[in-house]
């Protein structure tokens, strides 16, 4: 992974759990349907393992000189996370979900109930970080954080970048 997008991750972890402090209202969730999905394989022009060079070719890449990285076109809520020139997580933002309907605000007790084998990540002790619920299947995961009420952030794509970027933590952009 690029050392811009650690530090654009890093970023936005901190801007989260600095907001996320304190106790939460709880967020309406929106109905399914005006949300964009992202699935396990990633979205419907951009896929899991795809190259940087293949998507900037096909026109669905651009770089972002606002942000720490390149962004998706048309898809503002998302960020791409690229290793090795491969497509490897998706960072995602409201309005997107995932097919069974779950996005930022959704309750906790709802992810458990979409994801029944999700697997608690605790956040390290002393840490302003979100804890975790990692829904895996196969290669691949949704990563929950959450502040053990609602879902805060969303990142899919492949199971073990995932796990390695809530492990390793984040930086500054």
């Amino acid at each position: 992974m690029k050392l811009r997008q650690f530090g654009f991750i890093a970023a936005l972890l901190a801007a989260a759990s600095a907001a996320g402090s304190g106790v939460h209202p709880q967020w309406p969730a929106r109905p399914v349907g005006a949300a964009q999905v992202v699935s396990l394989e990633g979205l419907r022009n951009a896929e899991f393992g795809d190259t940087e060079a293949d998507l900037t070719r096909r026109g669905v890449l651009r770089a972002d000189e606002a942000a720490c990285g390149p962004a998706l076109v048309g898809h503002g809520s998302v960020s791409p996370i690229f290793v090795d020139d491969r497509l490897v997580l998706l960072w995602l933002d409201d309005p997107m979900s995932t097919p069974e309907g779950i996005n930022a605000g959704t309750p906790i007790g709802e992810v458990r109930a979409a994801y029944p084998g999700a697997v608690d990540l605790p956040a390290p002790a002393g840490s302003h970080r979100f804890a975790g619920l990692l829904a895996r299947d196969g290669d691949r995961a949704y990563l929950f954080l959450h502040d053990g009420v609602t879902v805060r952030e969303i990142i899919a794509g492949y199971a073990d970048w995932a796990r390695r970027l809530f492990d390793e933590g984040y930086g500054p952009c």
